[in-house]
């Protein structure tokens, strides 16, 4: 950072001489903001996994969940509805994927194809919203902190693909 402005006083003395002004391009070019996107979106990835297991465990339970709170939020009913499965396969199975390959990417700095693949995500995330708002009119307490965790991921992906550190 560096020094501000100093402000000088016609009866002596001075304002302002050590005071540091805040310089954007300092925090957005540092490679150090490029690193601690990545470790966030890796560690957003296992929250996501994490959650997405626990869903899972749902999908195949047939006992009372632990999200099972009333009439509008039943992770069971959620879980155990059509919208559940892609072609047989549970979408938690595929959301434990996906934030493993998330991870994956955004350890090996594949910047561009961790934003492609947190979009693709983060859109499908939205589809099953609408689905639980709309259709079920229940909602899941995992899907809604894994939605959270995706869209939280998409922001970090986009600015570290904007965001390019200085030369």
């Amino acid at each position: 950072m560096r020094e501000g402005p100093k402000i000088d006083f016609p009866g002596g003395g001075s304002f302002g001489a050590n005071l540091a002004v805040w310089n954007p391009s300092t925090l957005w070019f540092n490679k150090d903001v490029q690193k601690t996107l990545r470790i966030l979106i890796v560690l957003l990835s296992i929250l996501g996994t994490v959650v997405s297991a626990l869903a899972l465990q749902v999908h195949y339970s047939n006992k009372v969940e632990p999200c099972d709170i009333n009439a509008r939020w039943d992770c069971g009913i959620v879980n155990h509805s059509s919208y559940s499965t892609i072609h047989g396969i549970p979408v938690a199975a595929v959301g434990i994927a996906g934030y493993l390959l998330i991870g994956l990417l955004a350890l090996l700095g594949k910047r561009g194809w961790t934003l492609l693949l947190t979009l693709i995500g983060l859109g499908y995330a939205l589809y099953l919203s609408q689905v639980e708002h709309s259709i079920l009119q229940v909602w899941c307490l995992y899907c809604v902190i894994s939605q959270c965790t995706i869209a939280l991921i998409t922001i970090f992906a986009a600015v570290s693909l904007v965001v390019r550190p200085k030369k």
